[in-house]
């Protein structure tokens, strides 16, 4: 297929039901054969340059997910793998799994990280940096919470991720909340000192951490795009970065489910 190589393609398998049949979800071998042979046909290429299981499936056994994607890396169609939403724990037994039948492993791991939630440091992380496991995080910005647009529990919550059907009442779980409306003014005083943008900062900070590989941005509109794309080329002061990890220490306590 010549000229259709001059990009990266990535997918993930979500594990969303994706039809009518009670296989049409999950970890299972059919599944994910039927899942990457559809995602080639959409993005009308021959390969998958990455893809990725969407979260750890406790239905599917994790030797059969593993020996699945190993047969779609011998045969061609994806060259590397990875997964998301997986605890530290989780990653470590497919890696073990992975060494021990000599099966492709994860080379990806693609966590929910921000100021507002940092539990991944504490385990996932570290694992990472261990094992030379590539992490792109999701949700940098904390659903905008992170770009100053939401400043208070009464701000309205119509916009973006917060209103965003399906996905409202998970971010309203997540983020909506007095404790994290405080550190936010906290942080868009120091942005102010700092002379950037909340966006700018935060995106920096996720990427400051040695175990992060790039952080995973998206936009509304084009123009969000400026900030976001502006900490690639911005390092925070030490005194910055230890401000920032002092105001957000309470969210790296624990690691907790997604």
């Amino acid at each position: 297929m010549v000229g259709k190589r001059d990009r990266v393609v990535l997918a993930t398998k979500f594990f969303f039901p994706m039809g009518a049949n009670p296989w049409d979800r999950g970890g299972g071998r059919r599944h994910i054969m039927d899942a990457v042979e559809a995602s080639l046909r959409r993005l009308d290429t021959d390969y998958l340059d990455l893809y990725q299981i969407h979260s750890w499936d406790p239905h599917a056994p994790l030797e059969e997910t593993l020996q699945t994607l190993d047969d779609l890396v011998r045969s061609g169609k994806v060259r590397y793998i990875g997964c998301s939403n997986y605890a530290a724990w989780q990653l470590a037994r497919a890696v073990g799994v992975s060494e021990v039948r000599r099966l492709s492993r994860y080379e990806s791991v693609q966590p929910r990280y921000n100021l507002l939630f940092r539990n991944i440091e504490r385990e996932l992380l570290p694992l990472c940096e261990y094992d030379n496991i590539a992490v792109i995080p999701y949700n940098p910005l904390a659903g905008g919470m992170l770009t100053g647009k939401h400043r208070g529990a009464d701000a309205p919550d119509s916009e973006g991720r917060f209103g965003l059907g399906t996905a409202a009442e998970r971010y309203r779980d997540r983020y909506w909340s007095d404790d994290k409306f405080a550190a936010v003014e906290a942080l868009a005083g120091l942005a102010d000192e700092a002379g950037l943008s909340m966006a700018t900062m935060a995106v920096a900070w996720t990427m400051a951490n040695p175990a992060i590989t790039a952080p995973i941005v998206g936009a509304s509109k084009p123009g969000q795009l400026a900030d976001s794309i502006a900490a690639a080329t911005t390092a925070l002061d030490g005194d910055l970065y230890d401000r920032l990890n002092e105001i957000t220490a309470a969210y790296r306590a624990v690691d907790v489910e997604r």
